[in-house]
């Protein structure tokens, strides 16, 4: 059975999804509503990464509240940056940080923070996984970012993903 559904929910949601969007329960759509479910799985299955182990709950919470603090206090300081521009230029940088994070579902996660947390953009990301750079809109203390970008979501993700 896995083999004809490998996602099953995916499926599901493809088969609704297209009679949804066609407003229509004609026997085409529901036919082809069917091969799509069907057949788009199986043939994106190999596109697939392994399966990630998720573990510790309490730490994933922990880790989206921080995160949206981390958002709302961010936006603050971004556009207190900008409102003072004119008395005092952002110091932007680029920074190098080392990674410990080696789980591809891990650095998936991290990159997704890193875009949603103002004032950092995920540049790149070393060919061995080691180094990170990051471009940091306003950066004050090189050593004491590295410090809380590693405590606040590289560890976190580290126990969750490995």
């Amino acid at each position: 059975m896995s083999r004809l559904f490998p996602a099953p929910l995916l499926s599901l949601a493809l088969f609704a999804l297209w009679l949804l969007l066609n407003l229509s329960l004609s026997p085409g759509n529901l036919l082809l509503a069917a091969l799509l479910g069907i057949l788009a799985p199986i043939l994106m299955a190999p596109l697939r990464p392994q399966h990630a182990r998720v573990g510790r709950p309490w730490v994933i919470a922990k880790l989206i509240a921080r995160v949206g603090l981390d958002v709302i206090v961010s936006n603050l300081q971004v556009a207190r940056s900008v409102l003072q521009a004119g008395r005092r230029p952002p110091q932007s940088a680029f920074v190098h940080i080392p990674l410990a994070l080696r789980d591809a579902h891990g650095l998936a996660a991290l990159s997704m923070i890193t875009t949603v947390v103002p004032g950092t953009v995920w540049s790149e990301l070393a060919l061995d996984r080691s180094v990170l750079l990051l471009h940091v809109f306003d950066l004050h203390d090189e050593a004491l970012f590295i410090e809380h970008f590693k405590d606040t979501y590289e560890r976190p993700l580290m126990e969750i993903f490995e």
